[in-house]
C-alpha cells in the first residue's frame, strides 16, 4: 500500500485525474471503476477539463460504478447515475453503452445484484478503481462488519452513513436505507486501486486504517492485501497519522 500526502483537495483531484489519463491513453478500452459523492467530483472535473482541451477519447472506455441507492429512479437528481452524468458522462465523449451503474430502481434488488456481478466479470474485471473511504472504514457501501467474501449484494446502510449523506438531500428521512454495492471481493478482484481522502473528517479513519491489522471491522483494511493500493490523501486527511507517526512513508 503506498500513501501520497498533497497539500490539499485540488492536489489530491488532480493526481488522481492524472493517473486515469495515463491509463486511458496506455490502454483505450480499459475498464474504469468509479466512485461518486464529494471526494472524487474535483476529479471529474479534471477528466472534464483535459477532454476540453486535450480530447483524450474515451469512446472505447468502459465504466462500473460501485454503487447505487435502492428505490431512487435514474433520472433522481439524488441517484447515481444522475451524479455521474452531471460530474462526469455528459462532458466527455464516452458511449453511453459502456456506462454501467447497478440497477436498483425496483424489485427483485437481489438479482440486479448479482446481475451486476456477472456484468463485471463479463467486462474482464476492473483496470482501475477509484474509492473514497467512509468515516466508519466503509468502501463502496461495504458497511463494518461486511464480509470480506462478500461479492455485489443488495446493503444496508448503517444510520452514521446515512447522516454523512443526508447532505445531498432536502430532508434526513430521504436518505435511502439500502443500496446495491460491489462487494468487497468485487473490489478486490481490481487490477489497480486508488483511495481518495480529503478533509479533516477522514482524519481518524485513515489513522485507524493505517495502524490496525486486517479486519472486517474497518471494511478498507483488507486493501493492504491488494498488490497494487494508492492512496491518495490532503494534508487534512492526515493529520492525526503524521501527528501520531511523524511519517506516512512506511
Amino acid at each position: 500500500m503506498k500513501w501520497i500526502e498533497v497539500d490539499n483537495y485540488e492536489k489530491m483531484s488532480e493526481q488522481a485525474a492524472d493517473a486515469i489519463i495515463r491509463l486511458v491513453k496506455e490502454k483505450p478500452d480499459a475498464v474504469l471503476g468509479l466512485a461518486t459523492g464529494g471526494t472524487p467530483a474535483g476529479t471529474y472535473k479534471r477528466l472534464a477539463e483535459d477532454f476540453a482541451q486535450n480530447k483524450t477519447s474515451y469512446e472505447s472506455i468502459k465504466t462500473v460504478n460501485l454503487d447505487e441507492y435502492v428505490g431512487l429512479e435514474e433520472n433522481s437528481d439524488q441517484s447515481y447515475s444522475y451524479y455521474m452524468d452531471k460530474h462526469l458522462f455528459d462532458h466527455i465523449n464516452i458511449n453511453r453503452e459502456n456506462v454501467h451503474l447497478p440497477k436498483a430502481e425496483t424489485p427483485p434488488y437481489e438479482q440486479d445484484a448479482a446481475e451486476y456481478e456477472q456484468l463485471i466479470e463479463r467486462l474482464g474485471g476492473v483496470d482501475l478503481q477509484i474509492l473514497g473511504i467512509g468515516e466508519n472504514g466503509h468502501i463502496g457501501f461495504n458497511e463494518p462488519g461486511t464480509p470480506f467474501t462478500s461479492r455485489t449484494s443488495v446493503v444496508e446502510l448503517e444510520e452514521s452513513t446515512r447522516e454523512a449523506n443526508a447532505r445531498y438531500f432536502e430532508n434526513r428521512d430521504d436518505v435511502p436505507t439500502h443500496a446495491i454495492s460491489m462487494g468487497i471481493s468485487t473490489i478486490m478482484k481490481s487490477r489497480r486501486i486508488i483511495l481518495l481522502a480529503s478533509g479533516s473528517k477522514k482524519a481518524q479513519i485513515l489513522y485507524s486504517l493505517f495502524k490496525s491489522d486486517v479486519t472486517e471491522d474497518i471494511p478498507a483494511s483488507i486493501l493492504k492485501q491488494h498488490p497494487d493500493v494508492t492512496i491518495i490523501a490532503d494534508s487534512e486527511a492526515l493529520a492525526i497519522l503524521k501527528d501520531k507517526e511523524g511519517s506516512v512513508y512506511r
